[in-house]
């Protein structure tokens, strides 16, 4: 007989619900995950089962939508795959890959963002365009709350690119004064009008930090890989920073050119697939050009899929070269995250800056670094 709570858990999650009288589960996220297996699996049944009326602590009606999010929360990486593929696969649970409409009245928020950023590479035609403007729509909204974040944030108080309500000479934006009252040049007296005067935020000027994002664009890694991008953007528009992206798995990819740009950044990452942290940081390495003002911001769950030799070998040439190495292992808002603790420690002694963060933490952080 088996007593041991776990493995009746398990062992009544892969029976069913109809198991429920002889092994009942108990509550929280053992429900959910019962809720889950049973909105794909009980499709199985046949129409002679018949099911009593049960209560339960997990979501009512679940949607696919809402399904797909459920399952990437609480399932490993690898269970969640499996799942989703005999979603699409056996059960044509296709209505998020064929229905424009189903699409479009969905809820936008960053669980739905998950959801199409996982089957993007399934959409086609009008349901891809319907995908994209539903990011977009999400991607606005965490660029608002995360660019007060940051400008209340310490790295907020060091950007010059910020209007200041103190009205001194010493921070009089001359620059940013006469091309904004251009149109109100007096051609025929040859002068300046000016109809707004504009300051800078501190008076302290700065040369541009490189900072380079390096993004692990691991399934796992799905809203760490969002707010790095949004980040990014966010970055892109403070001139003193000089902001590089770089998104990988086994191959890195450069998107610095379109870094001002968080849906097009989002709308190129394919997730999934091996991991190569080294590969990606010895790219990242050809990009400092000035050792003391560069931040490698390196965010990832630290699961190297090549020999962690070769990691440990790229972070020492970084940090000696004296750049500042920052692995996160969770960007979002919860910061709470799933990583190779072993990887991590050893980093961690080489003397990189090893934790998870949200974003203002981050910019906190940066914002100490360039004080140093």
């Amino acid at each position: 007989m088996i007593t041991d709570g776990a493995a009746l858990n398990r062992w009544r999650l892969i029976l069913g619900k109809n198991a429920d009288r002889q092994l009942p589960l108990g509550e929280g996220r053992v429900l959910r995950m019962d809720d889950a297996l049973d909105f794909l699996y009980g499709r199985e049944e046949g129409q002679d089962v018949k099911r009593e009326a049960q209560g339960g602590g997990g979501e009512s009606q679940l949607t696919v939508a809402r399904w797909l999010s459920e399952v990437r929360s609480l399932f490993p990486q690898e269970t969640a795959e499996v799942l989703q593929r005999h979603a699409l696969d056996r059960y044509q649970l296709t209505e998020l890959l064929t229905d424009r409409e189903v699409l479009e009245k969905m809820e936008p928020n960053q669980a739905l963002l998950e959801t199409v950023l996982s089957l993007k590479h399934s959409m086609k035609g009008p349901v891809l365009d319907a995908a994209r403007r539903i990011v977009q729509r999400v991607v606005a909204q965490l660029m608002e709350r995360m660019r007060s974040e940051v400008q209340r944030s310490s790295l907020g108080k060091l950007d010059r690119s910020r209007s200041s309500r103190v009205r001194s000479i010493h921070n009089l934006d001359i620059r940013r004064t006469i091309r904004k009252n251009m149109a109100h040049y007096d051609r025929d007296n040859q002068r300046l009008v000016l109809e707004q005067v504009y300051f800078n935020g501190r008076v302290r000027r700065y040369n541009p930090w490189r900072v380079i994002l390096a993004v692990d664009e691991s399934g796992s890694m799905l809203p760490s890989v969002i707010h790095s991008a949004v980040m990014a953007g966010i970055f892109a528009g403070m001139p003193m920073l000089d902001t590089r992206l770089v998104i990988f798995d086994t191959a890195v990819v450069d998107l610095s050119d379109r870094v001002e740009d968080p849906v097009e950044t989002l709308m190129s990452v394919q997730l999934g697939g091996g991991t190569d942290i080294a590969g990606a940081l010895r790219y990242c390495e050809s990009l400092i050009t000035a050792p003391y003002r560069t931040m490698v911001v390196l965010v990832s769950d630290l699961c190297e899929g090549n020999t962690r030799q070769n990691l440990y070998g790229v972070c020492h040439d970084i940090l000696e070269s004296g750049a500042k190495l920052i692995a996160l292992t969770a960007l979002d808002a919860n910061a709470a995250p799933a990583y190779d603790r072993a990887t991590a420690e050893k980093l961690a002694a080489l003397g990189a800056w090893v934790g998870a963060m949200t974003p203002a933490r981050l910019a906190d952080f940066m914002a100490d670094v360039m004080r140093e």
